[in-house]
């Protein structure tokens, strides 16, 4: 897959470290979950490219569950390893954690999962990747689960896909009955 050239996971781990200020607050006065997406999404490109050698774009985010909210004057750190690679794409594991240097708390506010596919920068179209060399027990762990959530993944497409095709609207319109909406009716 990988045309024989494999990388090392450390050789592309990053770390980022932003401190969050006012201008990222949202209306209830804490950090903006979308300034949160937006770093994520960087060091994501960040570690990807880096193990690509290449450029590579953002295909698709796992959740991303916000634990604990992150407040103006905290340290926001992210860090970011290769996880899984297949022939173009790779899993990214992103994990958040901020620190407030006044009361000395640390939490983690979330963890999410980027795929990131690696393109030829003129034709954009993917290019394969090094693989990844496995040294420890927790790189061997990672990669084993990002294989499994790329093939959970792909089994609720397929899923969903045929769902679709096998939904019956009047029965599941009428299945709408004490849920939170309300049918418009002209």
């Amino acid at each position: 897959m990988s045309g024989g050239e494999f990388k090392r996971v450390q050789e592309s781990q990053t770390v980022l470290k932003e401190l969050m200020v006012p201008s990222y607050a949202n209306f209830g006065g804490k950090v903006h979950g979308g300034v949160i997406l937006s770093l994520m999404d960087k060091i994501a490109y960040t570690c990807a490219a880096s193990h690509a050698k290449g450029y590579c774009v953002t295909a698709s985010v796992d959740s991303v569950d916000f634990l604990n909210p992150v407040e103006v004057g905290e340290l926001l750190t992210l860090y970011s390893s290769v996880n899984y690679v297949g022939n173009s794409s790779m899993e990214i594991g992103i994990k958040v954690v901020s620190e407030d240097f006044k009361n000395g708390i640390v939490k983690h506010t979330n963890t999410s999962y980027f795929t990131m596919v690696s393109l030829d920068e003129e034709s954009r179209r993917p290019v394969p990747m090094p693989g990844l060399i496995l040294e420890t027990e927790e790189d061997i762990r990672r990669f084993i689960e990002g294989k499994i959530r790329r093939e959970l993944k792909r089994g609720h497409r397929l899923e969903m896909s045929k769902i679709k095709k096998e939904l019956d609207m009047i029965k599941e319109i009428n299945k709408l009955e004490g849920e939170n909406c309300k049918l418009y009716k002209s």
